[in-house]
């Protein structure tokens, strides 16, 4: 059951390119959001489709080809761990952000 903790996975669309950058002794991290839609039927029967937005991390390997290969509506399926951060705003309020760090990614569809 250890491999069912903190665990996450998820197929969406990239809402931007991924964003790199080459840390401190030449380590890369992407961020990059996704977003994923649900869609249902109202007791009216109208279709209604809710897009919710994720941000996720990837590093080293994953980062040099997210950076390659990944551009703004890829989609993607995503595994992961969530990942709870926190920073101070510019107004000294402090926010928090759960993350998803990714574990494995597949780039889906066709071949651009």
């Amino acid at each position: 059951m250890n491999t069912l903790r903190n665990r996450v996975q998820l197929i969406g669309n990239l809402g931007t390119a991924p964003e790199v950058k080459t840390l401190p002794g030449g380590r890369k991290m992407a961020k990059i959001v996704i977003a994923t839609n649900e869609t249902y039927k109202t007791q009216k029967g109208e279709k209604v489709t809710e897009t919710t937005w994720h941000n996720l991390t990837a590093w080293g390997n994953q980062a040099e080809i997210a950076e390659k290969y990944l551009e703004k509506g890829s989609e993607i399926a995503v595994e992961g761990k969530l990942k709870n951060n926190s920073y101070t705003d510019k107004e000294g309020i402090k926010r928090y952000t759960t993350d998803i760090e990714i574990t494995e990614f597949v780039m889906l569809g066709s071949k651009k």
